[in-house]
């Protein structure tokens, strides 16, 4: 009798983390909440979109021109879409929250 192995290889999709992205990219020039050599995350999320976070990774030395900066110091970075997906919305996680925002309870309207 002839004995058969049989390897289950389970299926999962990985999303790809955007700490890791960070840590592997970033981190040497950038701090989530502290100022590096470059602006912190929580700087960049509360003044950038989605959009201008992306392009400003992919390519840095035409947006800074867009944005009006005389010079830039970051390099291009030839992500995957998946990366650049993860990395965008981890530096996004750093948006400070509105802590000038009221509570319709507390207003005092009656």
């Amino acid at each position: 009798m002839k004995k058969i192995a049989l390897f289950l290889i389970p299926i999962a999709i990985f999303a790809t983390d955007g700490k890791k992205v960070f840590e592997t990219y970033c981190w040497g020039c950038h701090h989530q909440t502290a100022v590096a050599f470059g602006p912190p995350f929580s700087q960049i999320a509360s003044k950038r979109s989605a959009n201008e976070i992306r392009a400003m990774i992919s390519d840095p030395k035409s947006v800074s021109k867009v944005f009006g900066y005389k010079r830039n110091a970051m390099p291009s970075f030839k992500l995957k879409e998946d990366e650049l997906q993860a990395i965008t919305q981890y530096i996004l996680s750093y948006k400070p929250k509105d802590t000038n925002a009221t509570d319709s309870n507390t207003t005092g309207a009656k």
